[in-house]
């Protein structure tokens, strides 16, 4: 299906991409630690046994600054740093550990970063050793890990595999020498070939492509060669992201020429021949950004409707809690959101301050009580959310994975003053059909779900009619 360039450039406006909502501009610069740590504890109790918690480790370190990227980041080629990073980690999570009356049942973990990659294979090994040594791996667990396919090797993916890893993810971004000097990230597609035929040989089940579109200096034949080579090697999902040009909140992306960047019709005509690609090649669009290749945990998660959605991006588990660990990282108790400190200084120091329960207490042991005011977790950012919150949650995360939802009659004022003029608007575009029972989004309207979704965002629209400076990517 071709996407009429009259709505891409109608639809082409500052959106959110929906990892969290209430979106991160709207949560508290501060926020109080130790009411985050009971909300903490009543998810695990609630969620442990009956479906598991989910981990996201952010591992910030990078050899070289890429350009394009919006990622929080330290760039060093000193890997001494790697044992006090592990250390501090390892410090947060046994401060977490004090907060669990049980073992902590592992559904999901994932490494992003950063570069993953950068830490050595014994370091990795170290890391997710002390995390799982007292805790239940789920049987229907899912471990995944960002690689560079310049500093991924075998040693480190035959590490995780014995650690139950079974799923890899490669920034792969672009494969054009020109694009890749620009952007600051040389990188050879034979390193590419390398490392997705070692994890394949293996065991990894699912390799994961990220590929970006918009980056300076790409045409049309350039981002069509670049994608049918990756292509070549049959990435179980790819990732195909729109690039985000926000140079306000990331300073890299004023080292090159914004007039090097692709306009918004050309942006749209790569977008366009990346996504005919795929679907030519037999991938599904299975959401916002990704496609899927039938067969993929994820593809057939789609398929039946039970497809996820949270700050690791799209994913077959649902556990109801993720905890991130490490500097910048973002935790998600369903009902609240926490963020740590963002600057390795700030993040550090909170974990050198007095702790009285790590201090006197054994990891593991911590059986209840109000103790827990006492403890001191790095978090700084974050958000308690409303019953409004949660309910308009719900019908973003409909949409965003499942491409339908159903309304609630206790929301209807809210959904009659709000939501419903937008739903006409995007009706009208043929985008979705809906009445005052549900909605469904149309096939056409799948490439625009970052824009349906926004007529759920009741903190968007209600400051919209103010708000001058864009404080999002657009959708295209």
């Amino acid at each position: 299906m071709t996407i009429d360039p009259v709505l891409l450039h109608k639809y082409n406006v500052p959106v959110p991409r929906y990892t969290s909502y209430p979106t991160v501009p709207c949560w508290n610069e501060h926020i109080d630690a130790s009411q985050w740590t009971s909300v903490f504890q009543q998810q695990f109790n609630e969620q442990n046994r009956r479906k598991g918690i989910s981990l996201y480790l952010h591992l910030p370190f990078c050899e070289s600054l890429c350009t394009y990227c919006g990622c929080n980041k330290k760039i060093t080629t000193n890997h001494s740093i790697e044992d006090e990073y592990l250390h501090a980690i390892i410090t947060e999570w046994k401060l977490y550990r004090q907060l669990m009356t049980e073992a902590p049942v592992i559904r999901e973990m994932h490494l992003g970063g950063g570069t993953p990659t950068f830490f050595s294979p014994a370091n990795l090994e170290k890391l997710i050793k002390a995390i799982t040594n007292d805790a239940i791996i789920h049987p229907d667990h899912e471990f995944s890990i960002e690689g560079h396919p310049n500093n991924t090797t075998k040693q480190h993916m035959e590490s995780l595999f014995q650690l139950s890893f079974r799923r890899i993810s490669f920034g792969v971004q672009d494969n054009d020498p020109t694009v890749q000097r620009i952007i600051n990230r040389i990188q050879p597609f034979e390193n590419v070939q390398r490392v997705t035929e070692q994890a394949r040989a293996i065991g990894f089940t699912a390799v994961n492509f990220d590929l970006i579109y918009g980056l300076p200096l790409q045409t049309l034949s350039s981002i069509e060669k670049s994608i049918l080579q990756s292509l070549q090697l049959k990435p179980d999902r790819v990732a195909f992201y729109s690039y985000a040009h926000v140079p306000w909140t990331s300073r890299g992306q004023r080292l090159f020429d914004e007039n090097d960047l692709p306009g918004a019709e050309l942006k749209m005509q790569l977008y366009e021949t990346g996504r005919r690609l795929f679907i030519d090649h037999g991938y599904s669009d299975i959401g916002m950004d990704h496609f899927a290749l039938p067969g993929d945990a994820l593809h057939t998660a789609w398929q039946q409707g039970t497809m996820h959605r949270n700050f690791m991006g799209y994913t077959t588990q649902h556990s109801g809690l993720l905890l991130g660990l490490g500097v910048s990282a973002i935790s998600d108790a369903g009902i609240a959101f926490a963020q740590n400190h963002k600057t390795l200084h700030d993040y550090y120091k909170s974990l050198t301050s007095p702790n009285p329960i790590l201090q006197s207490q054994s990891v593991g042991h911590y059986v209840g009580g109000d103790s827990h005011s006492s403890l001191i977790v790095p978090v700084t950012k974050g958000y308690f959310l409303t019953q409004e919150d949660e309910a308009f949650k719900a019908y973003i995360l409909d949409v965003i994975c499942r491409g339908t939802t159903t309304f609630h009659a206790e929301h209807m004022p809210l959904l009659k003053q709000y939501t419903f003029p937008e739903l006409a608007l995007l009706e009208a575009d043929e985008l979705i059909t809906w009445d005052e029972k549900r909605l469904q989004v149309t096939e056409r309207g799948r490439h625009f779900l970052r824009n349906i979704c926004k007529a759920f965002d009741l903190h968007l629209l209600r400051k919209e009619s103010t708000s001058k400076n864009p404080q999002y990517s657009k959708a295209i």
